[in-house]
Formats: structure tokens, sequence, C-alpha cells
């Protein structure tokens, strides 16, 4: 199997569990280090599927990056190749795809209940997860939805959690965290939990009872990951 390529666009924000399901099941992967000055490929040849990764910069930027991965994703849409997005990822394939990114209602930060939304592509996705899902949020900005897709998860902090497209499955929520990776975001973004409430949560809020929310979490992203890499397995 030719590996699936893994898009970084910072250090902390990596494939995180995604990286255990994949060691998991023997499908290979590379990961390209944007964050680094890595090469953006132009074609798609040698790999399997895309994955787009998180981070603090906007879709909206001029960084010549995101064109870049942009019209990789317009590639892999025409050819029929799975692509996965986790929150700047997801806003990248949206836009791609022809929608827009703009600022949410409200910045969503720590673990949030998001639910199925009630489309056809929720139920092919999200058949035997539970109606509500505690998952872990950080962001400020919100996607709309391409022409074709479906949202499958929504909630009243942000009506766009989640939409598929064929092979194409993109996250605003963060189903990839594992316990260091939230100490460490709390950390780095502390200018980000200056002021909470209801939809920002503190340091301290993320990281009670971690282990328990982290697996409870995780047992979704085995679902979400494993429908998503099954043309692959």
């Amino acid at each position: 199997m030719r590996p699936l390529t893994i898009f970084r666009h910072i250090a902390c924000e990596g494939p995180g569990y995604l990286a255990e399901i994949l060691e998991r099941h023997a499908v290979p992967w590379r990961l390209v280090r944007v964050d680094e000055g890595e090469s953006i490929p132009d074609a798609l040849d040698d790999c399997s599927a895309l994955v787009f990764m998180g981070g603090p910069m906007s879709v909206n930027d001029s960084a010549p990056w995101i064109e870049q991965e942009l019209a990789l994703i317009r590639l892999a849409q025409a050819a029929g190749m799975p692509v996965l997005g986790h929150c700047l990822g997801g806003q990248l394939i949206s836009k791609a795809l022809g929608g827009a990114v703009g600022a949410n209602p409200v910045k969503e930060i720590g673990w949030h209940s998001v639910r199925k939304s009630k489309t056809s592509a929720a139920a092919r996705w999200l058949t035997g997860l539970p109606d509500e899902i505690m998952l872990f949020h950080w962001h400020g900005e919100t996607f709309s939805i391409p022409e074709g897709a479906e949202v499958i998860l929504e909630n009243d902090h942000c009506a766009h959690q989640a939409f598929a497209l064929g092979n194409t499955l993109a996250l605003q929520c963060h189903i990839e965290m594992m316990e260091p990776m939230v100490s460490e975001w709390a950390a780095l973004y502390e200018h980000e939990l200056q002021q909470t409430g209801n939809s920002v949560q503190s340091a301290a809020q993320m990281t009670t009872d971690l282990p328990a929310k982290i697996s409870a979490a995780q047992q979704v992203a085995d679902h979400v990951y494993l429908h998503w890499l099954s043309p692959l397995l």
C-alpha cells in the first residue's frame, strides 16, 4: 500500500491518536512538516490518502502552502482519494471544495458535547455511536458546508462540527487528542484562556478527569477513523 500523507502545520498539532490507529492496522504513513518548510507535493502519485492537521493560522492567510494544499485537496477529491481534515484541516477542505471559512459566533475551547446530525451521511458514518458525544475543541473560526456534502456533527456553539462528502471527512473538532496534547495546548495557547465562559474552559477544567475524557473520545475516534480508513484496509 502506498503511504498516507499527513500534513502538520505546527509542531504541537501532529497526528496524535491517528498515528496509533495507523500503526495498529499496519497502514504506512509519512509526515510532511509544513511548519519546518517541507515542500507540499503537487501530485498524488506516491500516496493513498491525505490527512490535514490543525494549527493556529487561518486558511484565509496568504501563506503560499495554503494554496498548494487547497490544490492538492481538489486533486484528491476529483480522484476519489480519501481526504481527512482536523480543525484547520477541515477548514482547508471546505475552502478547497467551494465553501467559506470565517469567524464562529464564539470561540470554542475545551471539552464540549456534540450531537449527531439528522442526515444520511451521519447515519452512515456514526452508526453505533451515542447521539451525544464529548469531544475536544479549540477554534475561533468555522467552515460552511460545500455543495454536495452533509453535516454529520453539530452543537450549540458551532453548527458545523463535521461534514462528509464521499471519502472526504472534515472535522472542526479534534478527535486526534491524547492526554499530553491537551496539557501542552493549554500551556502554549494560554493567552486564549484569559476569558473563560460557557464555550471556553480554563486549563484546570479541560484537564480535570482527563484520562476518562480521552478514553471516551478515543472510542469515538476508533469508530470514525476506521470508517474513513475502510476503503484502504
